[in-house]
């Protein structure tokens, strides 16, 4: 079964301007495991002294989750991690030529080292953490490097590798560029040294693949897929958390003890607190995911719902909705007007088309029409300009 490693609180506060605080993060923490998310990064200690409080407040809270740290790949930033009680830790180093050059100033064989030094540090402090090692930007180096840190890290005690796609480099449709082909390849070439850890992968949004990437990652079988909610991250981010659980549902994974229900809270709370507001046509969790408005889209889901849906969204603990305006026809006004209670009104059908004209009118304003609050009064408006016309005309 796939694992998902949460960065919410780790990549996503790499947002420019966003912020969680201890106690926000905490609660962020409870619904990822209460979803059911396997692994929760919520970030370095080494940063500041709020991220470690974070770690260490959610670390003591009893969560099914393992609760992990970021970090360079330094001992002393490592025991910083190590002190907050973690069960997972993700340390990263880049391989590519430019960074070992160009920002280190050293060799291969002196990364490796780097590597290999701190990873033992960290499995000889406890047994049982989870390791992880990240070649940063791991799709645009060297693949013989990659290879030969990999190899180098899990001999000395990593559980996990993971490919980064740092900056949304791969393409699912490029045979060269595939996350498929580096999962598929770093996998036998490990293997043929009978290494097998788990293979990971992060991969951010910045030609709007990540999504895709991830899913193209899990068709060639890697255990452990990052994500985060609303897909907050670095530029333009990292794979969106609700997106990849439904199509991983849809691919097979349907059997999963992931607890959607729990998922329109947690965006709500993530996109309050991060001052970010979830965009209106965001799949899943945006207002109008599940929302109807052109004439014909209403009727036919007025007979069957799934004519005009692919996703059922009660799996969600939602509802499916109509919204009125230009586009409307004669069967959303009938519906809006049951769904606020006017359904004696309903079946008149001159006043319901004479509704429809003024709803398309105020509609040019530009803004949506609010069914609960506006359509009572333009109900009741043209209600008594056709009482007062029958009046004045009989």
């Amino acid at each position: 079964m796939i694992k998902i490693l949460d960065s919410t609180l780790r990549e996503g506060e790499q947002t420019p301007g966003v912020y969680f605080s201890p106690e926000k993060k905490l609660v962020i923490a409870h619904f990822l495991d209460q979803i059911g998310i396997d692994i929760i990064e919520v970030g370095n200690p080494a940063v500041d002294s709020d991220i470690a409080l974070a770690i260490n407040l959610i670390s003591q809270a009893g969560l099914k989750a393992k609760i992990g740290a970021h970090s360079l790949c330094k001992i002393d930033n490592v025991q910083k991690a190590l002190d907050c009680g973690i069960d997972f830790l993700g340390v990263f180093f880049s391989v590519s030529k430019k960074r070992l050059y160009q920002d280190y100033n050293i060799s291969l064989e002196a990364a490796i080292e780097k590597i290999v030094e701190v990873i033992n540090f960290a499995r000889e402090q406890k047994n049982d953490l989870l390791i992880r090692y990240t070649p940063e930007d791991t799709v645009r180096s060297p693949i013989e490097n990659v290879i030969a840190a990999a190899s180098a890290a899990v001999k000395a005690g990593v559980n996990i590798i993971s490919i980064a796609d740092t900056t949304g480099y791969t393409n699912p449709f490029h045979p060269q560029r595939s996350i498929y082909n580096y999962v598929k390849t770093l996998k036998e070439e490990l293997k043929k040294q009978d290494l097998h850890p788990q293979i990971e992968v992060h991969c951010h949004n910045d030609k709007g693949l990540a999504l895709a990437n991830a899913l193209d990652a899990y068709r060639a079988g890697a255990d452990i897929i990052d994500v985060s909610v609303m897909g907050l991250g670095e530029r333009a981010g990292i794979v969106d958390l609700g997106e990849l659980l439904i199509n991983l549902r849809e691919m097979g994974e349907e059997e999963t003890h992931w607890q959607l229900g729990y998922l329109q809270d947690l965006y709500n709370f993530v996109s309050e607190h991060s001052h970010i507001s979830i965009p209106p046509h965001q799949p899943i969790t945006g207002k109008n995911a599940f929302t109807h408005y052109a004439g014909v889209h209403v009727k036919a889901i007025a007979k069957d719902e799934m004519l005009y849906q692919s996703l059922d969204p009660q799996i969600l603990g939602k509802k499916s909705s109509l919204a009125l305006g230009m586009q409307s026809g004669y069967t959303a006004v009938e519906l809006a007007m049951k769904q606020i209670g006017r359904e004696e009104l309903a079946e008149n059908k001159d006043l319901v088309a004479k509704i429809l004209q003024e709803i398309k009118a105020i509609a040019k304003r530009g803004t949506p029409i609010d069914i609960e609050k506006e359509l009572p009064e333009i109900v009741e408006r043209c209600n008594i300009k056709q009482m007062m016309t029958k009046m004045i005309s009989g």
